[in-house]
């Protein structure tokens, strides 16, 4: 089976910074893209981040994430990686893992992930 179990989630201040990790076992690191997605209260689950593995590799971020967030992978430890960097307290939330399992998905839509970790809890406080 396909697991994926995220870590790294925790409370900072605002202005701090946060490493999340999403190791990936019961297969490699899949060829297809691969996403950090999170979810607040009363919100929908929103893309914050996109790994994929076309082009060459292209990277695809959020708006309000662009220029502090960062997303990686470590194909060597099967994991995936996002960095972040000058959290806000807006970006208070839980955030998810997540495996496409085709090609074509788009960037942005929980609906083109089939797989999904259980989730880590994120909280910027003011």
């Amino acid at each position: 089976a396909q697991v994926l179990v995220e870590s790294g989630g925790g409370s900072v201040q605002a202005g701090g910074s946060l490493r999340l990790s999403c190791v990936v076992s019961g297969y490699t690191l899949p060829k297809y893209a691969m996403a950090w997605f999170r979810q607040a209260p009363g919100n929908e689950r929103e893309a914050v981040a996109t790994s994929s593995t076309r082009g060459g590799g292209t990277n695809y971020y959020a708006d309000s994430v662009k220029g502090r967030f960062t997303i990686s992978r470590d194909n060597a430890k099967n994991t995936l990686y996002l960095q972040m960097n000058s959290l806000k307290p807006e970006d208070t939330a839980m955030y998810y893992c997540a495996a496409a399992q085709r090609f074509g998905v788009s960037w942005y839509s929980p609906s083109g992930f089939g797989v999904w970790g259980q989730g880590t809890q994120v909280t910027v406080s003011s």
